[in-house]
């Protein structure tokens, strides 16, 4: 069981970030705007949470103008889908993990 847990990622441990990361995982890039309205959150809640998984060189940030409004677009990046994929794993791990004794947890 240790095992398992030591392979599941800290930064994902937030729904909002798991839900993030999983949406990056199928489509090539999602506008600021759609995030919030797709997850329900405020500015702040959002870009703190896109901070975080951008520090972490989960996602890709791109920032352009859209005529005189700006436009912020997010990617997974290839070592996000790595290790994203890899807390998938742990995860799938957990739900199937098994004790050795039948009465113990």
């Amino acid at each position: 069981m240790e095992e398992i847990m030591a392979r599941l990622n800290k930064t994902f441990d937030s729904r909002i970030r798991l839900c993030i990361m999983s949406i990056l995982m199928s489509h090539d890039k999602v506008d600021f705007n759609n995030f919030k309205k797709t997850l329900s959150l405020t500015d702040g809640n959002l870009a703190s949470h896109m901070k975080a998984l951008e520090k972490q060189e989960f996602i890709q940030v791109f920032k352009k103008f859209v005529g005189r409004k700006p436009n912020t677009t997010y990617s997974i990046t290839d070592f996000g889908k790595k290790e994203f994929s890899e807390h998938l794993k742990a995860l799938k791990a957990l739900v199937e993990y098994k004790p050795k004794e039948a009465n113990t947890l």
